[in-house]
């Protein structure tokens, strides 16, 4: 079979790395279709203006571009769905004081499900997207595996950890081996006019709005004051709303102590923000839950590995003990300051992704 007759559909953002993935496998030969998703856009807070994945400047790019690749364009409907798996879960999370990762519920339940049901559906091979992680099949194990993107700073993995093997069998991520700032030039090469576009640093559906007042418009009963109290439950000050903070936070307390304090719990049954010393602070162990192992399968036995609990976070050398099927344990070698529940615990063995999870609430003794 040549590359002709292999269907690819690129999820396009009408960014630089999407465009430049979809450039390169037209140029590869491949028979390349591009699909865009209409997300949710909050009507409330500017509506479709403000959704960064899909506003109108976007959605023309990502149509112009297309056509200037010569290949097919698609938008595809993906508001209520993302409503009700994404935002939802975001809005949830918070109402439960944890700090969730959005991108990862995307990438489980949206892009490397509903969109790659809907690519194949289309009659396509594969989908692709222009994540900066790398993939390989290990004739050995017969298994497929997720590596970090070539740009360590660039690298998507974490967020990707979610993917498991039947999604990595059937997608492709062709940028994953390239730096960003080559990447940028292969898009002045192609004439795709994206080069200088800023990347999207923010949650898509929150647009130019701080997470804070979107909250405040859609969960206003979790933004109320409430107490701020050291851990043996003295009132020390008040908080703005429970959402506002997260672990390992020291400024904007508002609180006069002998020692700096920071937050280093959450109690939402009480509306109570914990906070202590910096010694307070440091925890050494986890538990995580809706674990996912890339390989498909739950590890027998305790294993060393590395450990990262938020995406911009630097790895750390852990003890890693699975716990059935579908959590873990993590055991880290020094104490870290700012574990979170709600984030993703995503485990590594060098640049390989084994996989992840997510963090689970502390004890009731710390809250």
């Amino acid at each position: 079979m040549s590359l002709a007759d292999v269907r690819v559909v690129v999820a396009m953002s009408g960014g630089v790395d999407s465009s430049v993935a979809a450039a390169l496998l037209a140029e590869q030969g491949y028979h390349v279709v591009g699909m865009m998703m209409r997300l949710w856009s909050d009507e409330a807070m500017g509506g479709a203006e403000h959704n960064r994945c899909c506003t109108p400047e976007q959605m023309a790019d990502a149509r112009r571009i297309a056509d200037k690749l010569g290949i097919p364009f698609y938008v595809l409907d993906t508001k209520d769905v993302f409503r009700s798996t994404v935002v939802e879960y975001f809005i949830d999370q918070h109402r439960q004081g944890f700090t969730p990762n959005p991108c990862m519920e995307c990438n489980r339940h949206i892009r490397f499900d509903w969109l790659l049901k809907n690519a194949l559906a289309l009659g396509a091979d594969y989908l692709a997207t222009g994540h900066y992680v790398r993939t390989h099949h290990d004739d050995v194990t017969g298994k497929y595996v997720l590596r970090k993107g070539w740009d360590e700073a660039k690298d998507q993995s974490y967020v990707l950890s979610v993917m498991g093997q039947t999604q990595l069998s059937q997608t492709l991520f062709p940028i994953g081996e390239f730096p960003k700032p080559e990447v940028r030039a292969l898009a002045a090469k192609f004439g795709l006019n994206v080069e200088s576009k800023k990347d999207s640093q923010d949650l898509c559906f929150l647009g130019k709005n701080d997470y804070r007042d979107f909250l405040q418009v859609h969960a206003p009963e979790i933004m109320q004051a409430g107490p701020i109290v050291l851990k043996t439950g003295q009132v020390i000050g008040e908080h703005e709303g429970l959402s506002k903070y997260t672990i390992g936070q020291r400024k904007g307390l508002g609180v006069t102590y002998p020692e700096p304090m920071y937050v280093i719990a959450m109690n939402p049954y009480r509306n109570a923000l914990v906070v202590g010393t910096r010694d307070e602070l440091g925890r050494d162990v986890l538990t995580a839950k809706r674990v996912n192992w890339v390989d498909g399968e739950a590890p027998q036995s305790p294993f060393r590995a590395q450990v990262k609990i938020r995406y911009k976070a630097q790895m750390s050398e852990a003890l890693v003990t699975p716990i059935g099927s579908d959590r873990f344990s993590v055991h880290f070698d020094e104490p870290l300051r700012d574990i979170a529940p709600g984030q993703g615990a995503v485990v590594y063995n060098g640049d390989i992704c084994l996989g992840g999870g997510v963090i689970e609430p502390f004890s009731r003794d710390d809250s």
